[in-house]
């Protein structure tokens, strides 16, 4: 497993505890790379990711309005772009989005093996080709239940964590 595991949130909303708990389990368990699907908000929150050990793949959120801060802020820790976007990550390729609109039909046009996306704030993981990915929020403040998931791009199975429980 060890070199294909993806750690993945969405919707952290500058929740600097949990950001620091999300980044101390991907740490943990020796995660290749991480996915934010957007919703960072503020710039500041770089430095929670700066203790990450591994490099980000990350998308604009619907609330993040300091674009240029963000942008500043993260580009030494990966690639960070308006959404939807498709790269290719751990021999597979990604469609990476924030808000969920046709998302079926982006995947199916994009031809992917993997979607993530975020904005609902609600855990959505569906199975197949492609596997759909809402890890819920990070921050917890929505629903009150503070999660992430990890891919292991070789067997492709998804856990979601709980960050109170990790």
């Amino acid at each position: 497993m060890h070199g294909t595991l993806v750690g993945i949130l969405a919707d952290t909303h500058d929740n600097r505890t949990r950001l620091q708990q999300a980044v101390a389990l991907f740490n943990r368990r020796g995660v290749s790379l991480v996915v934010h699907a957007g919703d960072f908000i503020s710039p500041f929150t770089a430095l929670d990711f700066q203790r990450l050990a591994c490099p980000m793949e990350m998308v604009f959120g619907n609330n993040d309005g300091e674009r240029p801060g963000l942008l500043t802020a993260f580009r030494d820790r990966g690639t960070l772009l308006p959404g939807p976007r498709v790269f290719t990550a751990m021999g597979k390729k990604w469609l990476l989005m924030h808000e969920h609109g046709c998302l079926e039909q982006v995947a199916q046009a994009a031809d992917v093996d993997i979607v993530v996306y975020g904005h609902t704030h609600e855990v959505d993981i569906r199975a197949g080709r492609p596997v759909i990915i809402n890890p819920g929020e990070a921050c917890g403040w929505l629903r009150g239940r503070a999660t992430v998931a990890l891919l292991d791009c070789t067997a492709m199975q998804i856990q979601l964590l709980d960050l109170d429980a990790a």
